[in-house]
């Protein structure tokens, strides 16, 4: 049975995009579009993964990874952040509210994820 992604991505663009290239892979892909809608999903049905961007309305990605890895449902779930945001900065941030990789959105971004999804057991 292929593993549950949930993608959390406000830019319908960008969501089909990526759902895309994780459904080649053999994933089962799940899409909340901000996040707060993420953050119940995740701990309504617990995914094998979460790919979260950054700049997302209502709340931060930042904040929705503190949020799933301080939620007994959710902490162990790993976590790609995948976003335009590319400072060292808002990498630092991303790592220290506990994300396992953070994936700048450009045009090595697909194999990068690819890559980590690798690491991570995920594929």
């Amino acid at each position: 049975m292929a593993t549950a992604v949930l993608l959390v991505e406000d830019s319908k663009t960008q969501a089909y995009q990526i759902k895309e290239t994780l459904e080649g892979v053999g994933l089962k892909v799940s899409i909340a579009h901000d996040g707060p809608e993420g953050i119940r999903a995740a701990i309504s049905e617990p995914p094998g993964l979460v790919v979260l961007d950054v700049k997302l309305p209502t709340m931060d990605g930042f904040q929705v990874c503190r949020r799933l890895k301080m939620h007994p449902a959710t902490r162990n779930i790993p976590i790609i952040m995948l976003t335009e945001k590319t400072s060292a900065e808002a990498t630092m941030t991303g790592l220290s509210a506990g994300a396992d990789d953070y994936i700048p959105k450009d045009i090595f971004a697909t194999e990068h994820l690819i890559t980590s999804l690798q690491e991570l057991g995920v594929l």
